[in-house]
């Protein structure tokens, strides 16, 4: 690491611009407790993928043991409930010098519901009830079906992550679950000052599907400037999807409708920009990051993106810049032929079936070692 970077820490000057960063994983207390204290990290978030890896480790099988006879499912949640607990104990801290905005820790609702709302809400509830700390955000797909739980769950005064959002009309559909949330949890006389939620947009994942795509179109073009218009949109669908969405959101917190409630101290629901680690190795590996850079937002990182965006990233205001063009950009799209919201559709699809598949692993993983209660 640099002198430079010593000297200077760009999560810190990125708080200063508005935006909190989160981890996007799990790791030890202590490490925890340093990030918090010397880099300035504001929460963190899981998802069964993150937890497949983590209860892999030498000590998983004394874990389990220590469970006694239970079904693989509830070993695995009191796992992850213990997991999350511990660290929403390390950001307890953040979360009270805050006054709630930040300081979270994020547990997801199983995979396997994610086309289910009325099992969706149960489990929220008690995942939230069980772990016992109001800086636990209950994540939930925003999923058609995930919308209407997504709505409930925040009118009961419980904090949603509402996650895997990769298309700007999703995003609109799950902000306004968020205030019609806070409006019956004010109606029952909730306090809207504690309730907090964050929107997990996608990102990297959009350049990956269109940079095939626009690749395939560019193949088969014989026009030169054709062919060319084609590969100049590669690596910049995602990020012009991204500030879109921010544009939507600025405009719906401004609505008449929401500055109702924040007159009585509701919060904007902040947008989270996940998957923010550069999967194609011609981009920076800060270069989501850099760009997405803005007020009321957050960023979660994987290890590798946080690291890397310690030691060289170069925080600007930048989620606001050329948002004009970015619509454009997607309006061309749909000029050109490319269907955007049905490659998003995919993307949620693959999005859940990753977690349903990690969550399975898990579960069989248990099932083989200790048989089912």
């Amino acid at each position: 690491m640099s002198l430079e970077t010593i000297q200077r820490n760009p999560i810190h000057e990125t708080l200063k611009l508005g935006q909190s960063l989160w981890y996007d994983g799990l790791i030890a207390p202590a490490e925890f407790e340093r990030m918090i204290r010397e880099d300035g990290i504001r929460g963190a978030t899981t998802n069964p993928v993150i937890f497949e890896k983590a209860l892999s480790g030498p000590d998983f099988d004394e874990r389990v043991r220590a469970l006694g006879r239970q079904s693989p499912e509830a070993i695995y949640t009191a796992l992850a409930i213990d997991q999350v607990a511990t660290i929403a104990d390390l950001f307890a801290p953040v979360y009270n010098e805050t006054d709630g905005l930040d300081g979270y820790v994020s547990i997801e609702v199983s995979p396997l519901l994610a086309q289910d709302g009325a099992r969706t809400v149960h489990e929220a509830k008690s995942l939230f009830k069980r772990i016992g700390r109001p800086n636990v955000m209950i994540k939930i797909p925003a999923t058609p079906e995930g919308l209407p739980a997504i709505r409930e769950v925040l009118a009961a005064g419980i904090p949603v992550n509402a996650t895997l959002i990769f298309s700007v009309p999703r995003y609109y559909a799950v902000m306004q679950a968020y205030v019609e949330g806070l409006e019956t949890f004010a109606s029952k006389g909730g306090l809207l000052k504690g309730l907090a939620s964050v929107a997990s947009f996608f990102v990297s994942r959009v350049d990956t599907a269109l940079d095939a795509l626009l690749d395939e179109r560019a193949k088969g073009e014989t026009e030169p400037a054709k062919r060319q218009a084609w590969l100049s949109m590669k690596g910049k669908i995602a990020i012009a999807n991204c500030k879109v969405a921010y544009r939507e959101f600025e405009r719906f917190f401004s609505s008449t409708r929401f500055l109702l409630l924040k007159k009585n101290g509701a919060r904007v629901q902040r947008p989270l920009w996940a998957s923010t680690g550069t999967k194609n190795p011609a981009y920076s590996d800060v270069f989501y990051v850099e760009n997405l850079i803005g007020p009321n937002t957050v960023d979660t990182m994987p290890p590798a993106t946080l690291l890397a965006f310690k030691d060289h990233g170069r925080p600007r205001l930048s989620v606001q810049d050329g948002g004009t063009a970015a619509e454009g950009m997607l309006a061309a799209l749909k000029t050109y032929g490319i269907d955007l919201d049905a490659i998003t559709d995919n993307l949620e699809k693959a999005g859940i079936e990753a977690f349903a598949e990690s969550y399975r692993k898990i579960i069989h993983r248990i099932e083989e070692k200790y048989g089912k209660a």
